[in-house]
């Protein structure tokens, strides 16, 4: 879905940069043209991601800020339109899993960029629901989506169905 909305020279955001995988692979698709916007709240991803980009020589093209993803309409300048935005929600993978993405900040970050969000871009949530409040976050977020204008927006949902306990979902939203 990134590689068939993502072209080199365009603006993207990493809501989420964690381990930096996804950052990279961002940074790879816009090239050396295109931008990356970065955003978490724990230093620690922070400095993993800078570590990952550095390796593969793309921090030209990439923008880190250490700060919520609800920061990003002051980060980013208003006049570049988003052809995508990746968010891994719940927690970091091998941190400390009482630092979670919240409701109210994700919801915050999810309507800046679909102000934002460039014709036929995308935004791409990856719900991760099982640990404490995940659940409660999953929920909003679905809240929110199901009442998106549908004229102006596409919203795909695709998910384990034989899985046990709280698999996690993609949730894609493409403006028209």
């Amino acid at each position: 879905m990134i590689n068939q909305v993502v072209d080199p020279g365009d603006h993207v955001v990493d809501a989420t940069v964690g381990n930096g995988h996804d950052t990279v692979y961002l940074a790879q698709l816009v090239g050396p043209h295109g931008r990356v916007y970065g955003f978490d709240i724990q230093q620690s991803a922070i400095d993993t991601t800078t570590a990952a980009l550095k390796a593969e020589r793309l921090t030209n093209q990439v923008t880190l800020t250490h700060a919520g993803h609800e920061t990003l309409a002051a980060v980013i300048p208003a006049e570049e339109p988003i052809k995508c935005a990746i968010f891994n929600l719940g927690y970091l993978p091998g941190g400390d899993k009482n630092i979670i993405t919240k409701p109210a900040t994700t919801l915050t970050a999810i309507e800046s960029l679909e102000a934002r969000l460039a014709p036929n871009g995308v935004i791409i949530l990856l719900v991760y629901s099982g640990h404490p409040g995940g659940q409660t976050e999953a929920q909003a977020v679905l809240d929110h989506v199901e009442h998106l204008d549908q004229h102006a927006y596409q919203v795909l949902q695709y998910g384990f169905i034989n899985q046990v306990h709280f698999p996690p979902y993609l949730i894609a939203i493409q403006k028209r």
